[in-house]
């Protein structure tokens, strides 16, 4: 696209903008210093499209363009504004929308995603591709320079009359500390807004810090965030423009897929849907025998045994995963095992775990094997709410620190006598990608659509586990730890 045709779109987005905005985009536009586009054209995601259409493409169906529009947050921040009084400010859009803060927007108590230009709305390209440094671990600590250089990870970029170009290590797939996506992935929620301490909630580039795979500087072990949430193809160029040549490794996928999916109409929802299932399937198991530990052996897979009177053990790791599973918002997640024994005649002998749809695991099995934080407020009730988490009692599957060490966690049912009697044991992951009493309270309060609740849908990770008695190992069954 020639120079003057992309100034003639923005002139047109200009006058089509809310008047709130329009002052947003001049101020950007007066912002050339050469013959490049302009920053406020840079700023729009779809002057990106016209060179990168699928980079594009797949960002505009993800969670980071959805940031803003995604009904959840819009509700969380206009009931935390209203009970932290206002003290909420603009916890929430630092991350949700940076780029309206960037760009002055600050009515965060009645933030609306409709008033704001594409510019401004969600986490954009620009928003990434223009960090200049990172000053901190969480809270959104990005610095962007504002200028008409767009970062990447791909060193002797092609010159284009779009923008400057720079290589940047901290963008580089294959060797980044993962500090620009780690920034905004940390949140810990200050003093200011609970009213009395500091608290870690989300702790995703911690956690990740803390693996083998952040410390190793061997670069088959060493995996970044984008290694895992932004892989690359083999052979495809990063660009539709004239002299852009197919590199390896070099186009990232933009899809950025995690575990949550848009609750809205959106675009791009089965390939976001597909995404979420590349990533989440092989992310847990039930595994074999575990290494000796201190010369004990560990059961393995799941084993049904007389020991301590009759019990099924389930043995459960998280496979390659770079952080703790569940991450992120883990306070919000809710992922746990169901287990099913049968006996020859196909009654029941023990279930746990067993969750009707639209329901919460602790509400429909108080004694679930369940993997998520337990957020409580300083009175000890639950707390479904950022502001309200006094305290965290962490359930997580952790990462191994260092290669091949055993972090499983063993899942533990008795059965009594009734093991003997068992002939078939089914074993399935279930994932709430939200708690259902949390919407509820949202929608009690008139903040969020009853209608959103409906579209909170329980995800399936990979296959079901089954355990035969007549194909069953038993010798790889030791003492249960």
């Amino acid at each position: 696209m020639r120079r003057d045709d992309v100034m003639r779109g923005a002139v047109r987005r200009l006058a089509a903008a809310p008047l709130a905005a329009v002052a947003l985009l001049a101020l950007g536009l007066a912002a050339c210093g050469d013959d490049k586009l302009s920053v406020a054209e840079l700023q729009d995601p779809s002057t990106c499209a016209e060179c990168h259409p699928k980079h594009h493409q797949q960002w505009s169906g993800s969670m980071h363009a959805y940031a803003a529009d995604d009904p959840v947050f819009l509700a969380m921040n206009k009931r935390g504004q209203r009970e932290t009084n206002g003290a909420l400010g603009d916890f929430c859009i630092n991350c949700h929308a940076p780029m309206a803060k960037q760009l002055g927007f600050t009515d965060f108590a009645n933030f609306d995603p409709e008033a704001l230009p594409p510019a401004a709305r969600g986490i954009t390209c620009y928003f990434c591709h223009n960090v200049e440094r990172v000053t901190g671990t969480h809270d959104n600590g990005l610095v962007l320079a504002g200028d008409q250089t767009m970062r990447g990870g791909v060193k002797g970029a092609t010159s284009t009359p779009a923008h400057h170009s720079k290589y940047d290590p901290q963008m580089d797939g294959a060797r980044n500390q993962s500090e620009i996506c780690g920034s905004c992935h940390d949140i810990v929620v200050p003093a200011s807004i609970n009213g009395r301490q500091d608290v870690a909630l989300e702790r995703t580039f911690e956690e990740w810090k803390g693996t083998f795979f952040s410390a190793s500087d061997d670069p088959v072990l060493h995996l970044t965030c984008s290694g895992c949430h932004m892989t690359t193809s083999r052979l495809e160029p990063i660009a539709d423009a004239p002299g852009v040549k197919p590199r390896q490794f070099a186009f990232h996928d933009h899809r950025l897929a995690g575990i949550d999916l848009a609750l809205t109409p959106f675009p791009e929802q089965e390939a976001q849907r597909a995404a979420v299932r590349e990533i989440l399937d092989p992310s847990v198991r039930i595994v074999g025998p575990a290494p000796l530990i201190q010369g004990n052996p560990q059961p393995g897979g799941i084993c049904v045994t007389p020991q301590d009177g009759g019990i099924i053990t389930v043995r459960i790791d998280s496979i390659g995963v770079g952080h703790s599973w569940p991450s992120g918002a883990s306070q919000d997640r809710r992922a746990w095992l169901e287990l099913i024994a049968y006996d020859g005649s196909g009654n029941e002998v023990l279930k746990s775990g067993v969750v009707m749809p639209g329901q919460d695991p602790e509400v429909a099995d108080p004694n679930v094997f369940g993997f998520w934080d337990r957020a409580f407020k300083v009175d000890g009730k639950v707390a479904h709410f950022f502001w309200d988490v006094d305290r965290v009692d962490s359930r997580l599957l952790l990462a191994p620190a260092v290669p091949k060490q055993d972090v499983s966690k063993l899942a533990r049912f008795p059965v009594g006598a009734s093991w003997a009697t068992i002939e078939r044991v089914t074993a399935r992951f279930r994932f709430n990608p939200l708690p259902y009493a949390m919407l509820d309270e949202l929608i009690a309060s008139g903040d969020l659509a009853p209608a959103i609740r409906d579209r909170v849908k329980t995800l399936e990770v990979g296959q079901p586990t089954i355990w035969l008695k007549a194909t069953a190992d038993l010798a790889k069954c030791g003492p249960p730890s």
